[in-house]
């Protein structure tokens, strides 16, 4: 196993601690900064795995698959952590994760037939957004922290429908290869 694949991995062993250590309090009072280290970590993964995979020409099939399962499960996860810890709404994590099921399912799809839908600037944008929402929503700061977190809901949730509208536009073309 090459070490984007070994990255990738570990951001997947990195979810169910993550997960652990927000809704259970383990780390005390220190828990929000143990919570932001391994999202911060995980993420920081991402960027590295897909990084070094183009950089050294080891791109593999399984990175393929498990790249994109690890960050959905990275993000998934996040975001239903703070819809129980009360800092973000059920209906916003469920038009989001919605997104991911649908883009998934284009992606399966084309594949099957031979296409390849690359990620675009929209959906890099999004993932963006969103990492910088799940931050702030794990560090729950008052003041300005709390309303920069709102904006970057409201953002991470418009770059969501912007990049599922691009994604369908642009690969129509996939749901006409199914009749």
């Amino acid at each position: 196993m090459n070490i984007p694949n070994k990255l990738t991995v570990a951001r997947m062993i990195m979810v169910p601690f993550f997960v652990l250590f927000s809704l259970t309090g383990w780390g005390g009072a220190a828990n929000r900064y143990i919570c932001l280290v391994i999202f911060v970590g995980a993420s920081i993964t991402d960027w590295m795995d897909g990084h070094l995979a183009r950089k050294n020409n080891l791109v593999t099939n399984f990175g393929k698959f498990m790249d994109p399962l690890a960050d959905k499960l990275l993000v998934c996860s996040s975001l239903i952590c703070m819809v129980e810890l009360n800092r973000l709404e059920a209906w916003i994590v469920i038009i989001i994760i919605a997104r991911e099921f649908i883009i998934s399912g284009f992606r399966l799809i084309a594949a099957e037939n031979g296409v390849v839908i690359a990620a675009n600037y929209w959906g890099k944008f999004k993932t963006t957004a969103q990492m910088i929402m799940i931050i702030l929503l794990i560090l729950n700061f008052d003041g300005i922290f709390h309303i920069l977190a709102r904006g970057f809901v409201w953002i991470s949730l418009a770059l969501t429908i912007i990049s599922l509208l691009t994604y369908i536009m642009e690969n129509k073309n996939v749901l006409s290869m199914q009749e």
